[in-house]
């Protein structure tokens, strides 16, 4: 005889269903900012603030934050729930991690009942971004134009560089939206881009039209698909690092790898089907504009991706602000007497360190000014600083290799050189605001404890 054995179930608790709740809301919270590319630091200290407004007890909540998948669990001497939230997509909203911050602390601080905190999460979850589909393209489009002036073009390159750029990222943009593979639609927008690129070099060299004729027509190859540079999620990965989130860190590097060999790719064959040579390697990137035409680029640039970004147009001014100031500190300590420009001539990567650290402390100024997180303002502001060129040149080398000696060595120097500038890029990002934290913490949480005690007062008077 062969016993059988049946689920044993029982009856679900009003308290129980409530718990569940709870979390449920509490996952869908840290499943929008992981959505958004939040890092990981602050997804877990907003979760866990989230979880005090519900009266979660922090010291039986337990989170674990994945780079596709997020986990809460709820254990005590008696019970223990546990409850799973796949991420299923990824993307940059910078607006949405603000929202988020702001619903955290308005909860509290206006005792939001379960049914309004619900109601405004989703929201927040189904508002529509700040820009049309075309406004992001033309203003990631003039971004890449902005590049191609730090890159040394004139400013008839700079206009070629954004028309191609525009139609590049317009392509990619459709075929997200048609649901095609993320990697596919980066290789193809790069090889339509360069393309375009190409044409306009064509254009400007044979065309004997002088409005159309530019003294650096082959720039623009190297600036029109700096718009699929994957800035947030390599700052990111940088910072997760740092923190000690070390898988989630791996795979937002694994991705952004993935996503740079599909960019190298498409420009690569595009070069190939071009039949350029060696314009790559031989192609001088020094600038010699004057910084007034610095700043208007580095405030192009910054204002072009805090669109693809999705930053709040009231927030564009400070944004351009802080990527002058970090591309012109940047150009002043890199650049100096060995390429005939004005400065401590101190090098690539210690500039880009310095930069981001001097917008990375304006910025911990400016957060409580304007009561928005500190990646909102810091990483718009320093993507214009990202070594896009670098990395391209290094994945093209690899790539294009024909067997000739030194190949090898040009390819790394670039990879070692633009990863360098990433770190430190990151590093000069990341110290003043995590020492920022710790000084203004005690306050936070102090501040966080009244208003807690605060509602706890008014829920008794209820």
């Amino acid at each position: 005889m062969v016993e059988t054995s049946s689920l044993i179930t029982h009856p679900v608790t009003d308290d129980e269903r409530l718990v569940h709740h709870k979390l449920d809301l509490l996952l869908r919270t840290g499943c929008i900012l992981v959505e958004n590319a939040a890092d990981t630091s602050r997804i877990i200290r907003t979760m866990k603030r989230v979880a005090m407004y519900l009266c979660i007890p922090i010291e039986n909540l337990h989170i674990y934050v994945n780079y596709n998948m997020l986990m809460v669990n709820l254990s005590d001497v008696e019970k223990s729930y546990t409850k799973f939230q796949r991420v299923d997509k990824h993307g940059v909203n910078l607006d949405a991690i603000r929202e988020i911050s702001h619903l955290s602390w308005d909860s509290i601080r206006k005792n939001l009942t379960l049914e309004e905190y619900e109601r405004q999460l989703t929201e927040i979850h189904q508002r529509k971004r700040n820009y049309t589909p075309w406004q992001v393209a033309i203003g990631g489009g003039l971004a890449c134009g902005g590049f191609c002036i730090q890159f040394g073009c004139d400013w008839t390159a700079f206009f070629y560089a954004s028309i191609a750029a525009i139609l590049g990222l317009r392509l990619r943009m459709f075929l997200n939206s048609k649901g095609s593979n993320g990697y596919f639609n980066i290789g193809l927008a790069a090889f339509v881009s360069t393309l375009l690129a190409w044409l306009f070099a064509l254009i400007s060299t044979r065309s004997g039209i002088s409005f159309l004729e530019s003294s650096t027509p082959w720039h623009p190859l190297l600036a029109c698909a700096l718009f699929i540079v994957p800035g947030v999620p390599l700052i990111n990965f940088v910072s997760d690092m740092l923190s000690g989130f070390t898988q989630v860190g791996i795979t937002r590097a694994t991705n952004t790898l993935l996503m740079l060999f599909a960019m190298a790719f498409g420009i690569a064959f595009a070069i190939q089907f071009c039949g350029i040579d060696n314009f790559v390697r031989d192609l001088s990137m020094i600038p010699h504009h004057t910084y007034d035409e610095y700043m208007l680029a580095a405030a192009i640039s910054a204002i072009g991706f805090s669109m693809i970004f999705n930053v709040p147009r009231h927030m564009m001014l400070f944004v351009a602000l802080g990527g002058i100031v970090a591309v012109c500190t940047r150009n002043f300590v890199n650049l100096g007497a060995s390429s005939g420009n004005v400065g401590l001539d101190m090098g690539l990567i210690v500039g880009s360190f310095v930069g981001s650290a001097v917008i990375s402390i304006i910025c911990c100024f400016m957060v409580r000014r304007l009561h928005t997180p500190h990646q909102c303002l810091s990483i718009p502001s320093v993507i214009p600083m990202i070594p896009g060129v670098l990395m391209y040149r290094a994945l093209f080398a690899f790539i294009n290799m024909h067997g000739v000696i030194g190949e090898v060595t040009v390819a790394m120097n670039n990879a070692i050189h633009a990863s360098l500038i990433i770190l430190f890029i990151a590093i000069g990002v990341a110290i003043p605001n995590i020492f920022f934290r710790r000084m203004i913490n005690p306050k936070r949480e102090q501040k966080l404890m009244e208003l807690l005690l605060i509602r706890k007062n008014q829920m008794a008077d209820k």
